[in-house]
Parts: C-alpha cells; structure tokens; sequence
C-alpha cells in the first residue's frame, strides 16, 4: 500500500497533475503500473481519510503557527510502529514548526493505518509530506519538508 501511496504523489503531485482524478481511471492507471486491486483499495481509502481528517474537531488548530510543542506520549503499539528515531524527528519537526500538535496527530494517524511490518524514518518523512501537502495553510512547512527531504548535507553534523 505504501508503494502506491509513494507513486500516487510522485507521479500526480510532484508532475503537477489534476489532483481531481477519477478515481475508477485512477485505479485503472495503478492496475497497468502494476499494483493489485486491494491494495489499490487500501491506498485510496487512506487519502481520502486523510481528507476527511482536515475537516473533524482538529481544523481549529490547523491555523495556530508557534504554539509551544506538547508532549506526546505514545501507546505501546504506536511505539511499535513507530520507532525512538520516528519518534525524535517528529519532535524535531514540532520544534522547528514543520509540524503542529493536530498535524502531528494526523501524521500519526496516517502512520498506523499504513499495512506494513516496517517502517522507517525515511516512510515518516514521506507521510509528513503528504499530510502537510493535504493541509490548507501549510504550505511554508511543506517547504520547509520538502527541504529536509531533498537537502540533507551528506556527513556529520557539527
């Protein structure tokens, strides 16, 4: 399912294709990529819940900009998927304002619903993207993302 998700925004977002796609051409288009038709399914329903995620109780919170990051503490099964790395960049991301609390908890709703044994920080990274490119008024801090992304200096920090 990730596979698809990934292929989905490189090739309709990153192209800058109508994102206002069919969904029976669309579906189409990823059995002829060569995706199977449940896994299909199982994609599409996650975008459209992270669209239906812009509109429940947090939409108030999505236009806050430098609240004070809160603490987030993870259930043990949220722990499993998401590893002490995962966990640390999503801090990172609230403390440089990539993220705000209600966009981390998006991030960490679409994380759980993704069907794979493993995930990585470089998975995270890929759904922060997604999530804040879904997300009206963060547009900087899907720049900022992308950014952290594309321009990471290779070596040690100092």
């Amino acid at each position: 399912m990730f596979d698809i998700l990934m292929y989905l925004f490189e090739n309709l977002v990153n192209n800058q294709a109508d994102i206002m796609v069919d969904q029976d051409e669309l579906t189409d288009e990823l059995i002829r990529a060569g995706f199977h038709h449940d896994e299909i399914f199982k994609a599409l329903a996650w975008l459209e819940k992270l669209c239906e995620l812009q509109t429940t109780d947090t939409k108030p919170y999505l236009t806050h900009q430098l609240q004070a990051p809160n603490v987030r503490i993870y259930s043990d099964i949220e722990q499993t998927k998401l590893d002490i790395e995962c966990r640390g960049f999503l801090v990172f991301l609230e403390h440089i304002n990539v993220l705000c609390s209600s966009t981390r908890e998006m991030v960490i709703d679409r994380v759980m619903e993704i069907d794979s044994d493993e995930f990585c920080l470089v998975d995270l990274k890929w759904v922060v993207l997604m999530v804040l490119f879904n997300v009206p008024g963060k547009e900087i801090a899907y720049e900022q993302m992308e950014d952290l992304i594309f321009d990471m200096p290779e070596g040690l920090l100092h």
